[in-house]
């Protein structure tokens, strides 16, 4: 099973310059810790001390954003594409 994941340019220097990387999970939050195997120090920039998805990012499941599907729970199958983006505040 691979899963493309598209990793935002400020996290990149942690996945060794790749913009796109593959995992294998069954979910959001076993996507999230896969990563933080494969690359040490992505999974803390991902989600807080508590486990839960930083609020300044908005993770999408084949441009679905998560936080109106299941959230962490969100279920993912080959060939799905999940884009990590941060948010941008301005005004």
């Amino acid at each position: 099973m691979a899963i493309k994941v598209r990793i935002p340019t400020p996290l990149q220097k942690l996945t060794k310059d790749k913009d796109v990387v593959e995992c294998d999970a069954k979910d959001i939050k076993g996507l999230i810790e896969e990563l933080g195997k494969a690359f040490p120090g992505l999974g803390e920039r991902i989600c807080d001390e508590s486990g839960k998805i930083r609020r300044f990012l908005n993770i999408y499941v084949n441009d679905e954003d998560i936080r109106f599907l299941e959230m962490d729970k969100t279920a993912l199958k080959n060939g799905d594409e999940v884009s990590i983006i941060p948010a941008i505040a301005g005004g």
